[in-house]
């Protein structure tokens, strides 16, 4: 199997506080991979650590087999990432920000159509910004990750503040991103129920170890006949309290 993010005994201490305690990940090329863990867990930590956005020293993180201390820059070039709200600037139009975005990124301005085609923004490119709702913001910025095409997607809780229709159409955009255009989803979330819906794979996270780690169909299979738990919550619950 081929693997997006594999990590080695990947730790990380504020202070005295282990934050991540040696993490050995494994996320399957392709897959729609949810990292959930209760506030507090180390998720927001393990996916800057994984950006390289804060360093620990020693155990090695690999991006599609490559160290990622080896070649940073050109690694990373093949992700994008959405670490919680998207920063934007709200008196610009959505073509505007992905403009500023591509020349960041030093990609062709044709992608600007493309990544707007992907999260069905089209039609409201020429708007401002400030005249976005919350789920049309979270899709442009969105939108900013995909530029450079990216072949892994990490985002930190996309659907935090939405209404139901726009976690939807989240959801549907993830599911279209990994079906459609091939690339492999890394997301957090507290929102169960809602990963429940669209995840192929699942990390349980809590006070920085990694409790499970496989398909949402083998997590199923291996709690719900002994536990008689029926839904991803009733796992989760049962997983992170025997933690506690």
């Amino acid at each position: 199997m081929t693997y997006a993010i594999q990590t080695h005994q990947l730790s990380y201490c504020q202070g005295q506080q282990t934050i991540v305690d040696k993490l050995n990940l494994q996320v399957p090329a392709g897959s729609i991979f949810g990292f959930l863990g209760p506030n507090g867990s180390g998720k927001t930590t393990t996916i800057r650590l994984l950006l390289g956005l804060i360093q620990t020293s020693g155990p090695s993180i690999q991006l599609f087999g490559q160290d990622i201390r080896n070649d940073r820059l050109a690694i990373l070039a093949k992700v994008g990432a959405l670490i919680e709200a998207p920063v934007l600037y709200p008196h610009l139009t959505g073509y505007e920000n992905l403009q500023i975005g591509r020349l960041a990124r030093q990609v062709g301005r044709n992608q600007i159509d493309s990544v707007l085609e992907m999260v069905d923004l089209t039609q409201e490119a020429n708007k401002r910004v400030d005249r976005y709702s919350l789920g049309m913001r979270q899709r442009l910025g969105i939108a900013l990750a995909l530029l450079g095409n990216p072949d892994l997607l990490m985002l930190d809780e996309p659907t935090n503040g939405l209404d139901p229709s726009g976690i939807r159409d989240i959801r549907r955009l993830l599911i279209d991103l990994s079906k459609l255009y091939g690339k492999t989803v890394f997301v957090s979330s507290h929102l169960l129920s809602e990963m429940e819906k669209f995840v192929t794979h699942v990390g349980i996270l809590n006070h920085g170890q990694l409790l499970f780690q496989g398909s949402l169909t083998q997590l199923q299979r291996d709690f719900s006949a002994e536990n008689s738990a029926q839904t991803l919550e009733d796992i989760f619950l049962i997983l992170t309290k025997s933690k506690l």
